[in-house]
């Protein structure tokens, strides 16, 4: 699966940060009964990579990546604990040079029509505009869109449910990043009805 057709999966990809290990196939049960089957697991925390393979094995519905990727190293790991997409911040030709080399999905993090091009120059036409509200998020996309319409946006960084209906609606759009489907409260109490009412909420931002 190409990383233009996971983004086209889904209208939201949240960003998962799973502290216990224990949450995270209830948590991803949760968001794929809503109807978001996308989802990225940081590499923030020391459960991440143990997460990615729970979820993996677990949960057959989901398409799992990681995100927050800074080093070299991190793609494989990702790849060897089933991930099938990798996310960063931002992009250097080492991270570039690394996603290509084990063969992962990547969705490179951008913030400027410099980095865009550098991206382009890699090879990749499908990227993460981070963090999007400081960036200028709608404005910035739709200013983007003339110059390189040949790349995929997911925007992310300050998006909201609110936010996301009019990012989505941009022909350059693919999905949106956010956080907002997994609030730490939330998952802390187990409380996987909410997340499933909000992964439907989200689900319905863009109908398939």
């Amino acid at each position: 699966m190409q990383i233009r057709d996971i983004m086209r999966s889904c209208s939201v990809m949240p960003v998962l940060v799973i502290e216990n290990v224990e949450h995270a196939v209830p948590l991803a049960k949760a968001l794929v009964d809503g109807g978001i089957r996308v989802l990225e697991v940081t590499l923030r925390t020391e459960a991440a990579l143990a997460a990615v393979k729970a979820i993996v094995d677990n949960v057959p519905g989901a398409i799992v990546g990681v995100g927050t990727v800074v080093r070299p190293e991190q793609f494989q790991a990702a790849k060897d604990a089933g991930a099938v997409f990798a996310v960063t911040p931002g992009l250097t030709p080492k991270l570039a040079a690394a996603a290509r080399a084990c063969g992962i999905q990547l969705l490179p993090g951008v913030m400027t029509p410099s980095e865009a091009i550098a991206a382009l120059e890699e090879g990749f036409d499908a990227m993460k505009l981070f963090p999007a509200e400081q960036a200028g998020s709608l404005g910035m996309l739709k200013a983007m869109g003339g110059p390189l319409p040949q790349i995929l946006f997911c925007p992310t960084g300050g998006v909201s449910l609110e936010s996301a209906p009019k990012l989505l609606a941009l022909p350059n759009v693919g999905c949106v990043g956010g956080s907002w489907l997994a609030p730490k409260d939330m998952v802390a109490k187990g409380d996987w009805a909410g997340i499933t009412a909000l992964a439907r909420e989200a689900a319905a931002l863009r109908p398939e």
